[in-house]
């Protein structure tokens, strides 16, 4: 009995030293998985969700949810809302992001024409390059990208600088997803957006227009009472693993 308690102790060991490119990386337990979507294939907008956070929280690509149920740009749902998850979308998916220009009104004052009237200006939507992107934390990586953890975990101390990893959009701010915590969600463009989670405090709010390297939070703790950052990158909808961005 001793000699196989001292096997499955040297086994125990020998998986917990264990080490990918050098990292050991916890398990996970902190993060929830992707939600499925409920069986009604319904979401109630609660009160401070977005369009982009109701998408993340199912993986679902928010063009999508767009298409699916007939939302223009600038995205705006309001709480009460039905947002359907399922079924063909009613209209054509959303491929890219235009740009389109404001209607404009010419006056005239006398002989003269006065300066062209601006009429209801469009939101603009973010379209910066993602070709490169910048280590949101400056800690270790202690937890992998996984079918569980959508992201990676990166260690450091608490109070630190969190940073933009690329320009962007602010399009979620709070602590409406579970197993976040305070979360913060940028919009790079139309298919690139990040996310940042465990966060102890917030310094740019919804609607920010933030800038690559900018400071968006401070790092804060996790379930497991350890100070660290949940970075996650989705394209389309789809989680990528942030360690295969960068060289």
């Amino acid at each position: 009995m001793k000699r196989i308690l001292l096997i499955v102790s040297l086994l125990s060991v020998s998986v917990l030293s264990g080490c990918e490119s050098g990292r050991t990386y916890a398990p996970v337990t902190e993060v929830s998985p992707i939600e499925p979507i409920p069986k009604v294939g319904q979401h109630k907008v609660a009160q401070e969700e977005t369009l982009y956070a109701i998408a993340w929280r199912y993986g679902l690509d928010y063009r999508y949810l767009a298409a699916r149920n007939n939302i223009k740009p600038p995205y705006a749902i309001v709480p009460g809302q039905i947002i359907v998850l399922r079924g063909k979308p009613v209209a054509t998916p959303i491929v890219a992001e235009s740009k389109p220009q404001p209607p404009v009104v010419q006056t005239e004052v006398g002989n003269k024409s006065a300066l062209p009237i601006q009429l209801d200006k469009p939101v603009p939507e973010p379209s910066y390059s993602t070709a490169t992107w910048l280590w949101p934390a400056s800690g270790k990586v202690v937890t992998a990208f996984s079918s569980v953890n959508k992201g990676i975990n990166i260690s450091g101390q608490l109070g630190e600088p969190i940073k933009a990893a690329a320009a962007g959009k602010v399009v979620y701010a709070g602590a409406g997803l579970r197993g976040y915590g305070n979360l913060i969600i940028l919009k790079h463009n139309s298919l690139y957006l990040s996310a940042y989670a465990y966060n102890r405090k917030l310094v740019v709010k919804e609607g920010d227009w933030v800038k690559k390297g900018q400071k968006i939070a401070e790092m804060g703790n996790s379930d497991s009472n350890k100070p660290l950052l949940h970075f996650e990158i989705r394209k389309a909808g789809k989680p990528l693993n942030p360690i295969t961005l960068y060289p």
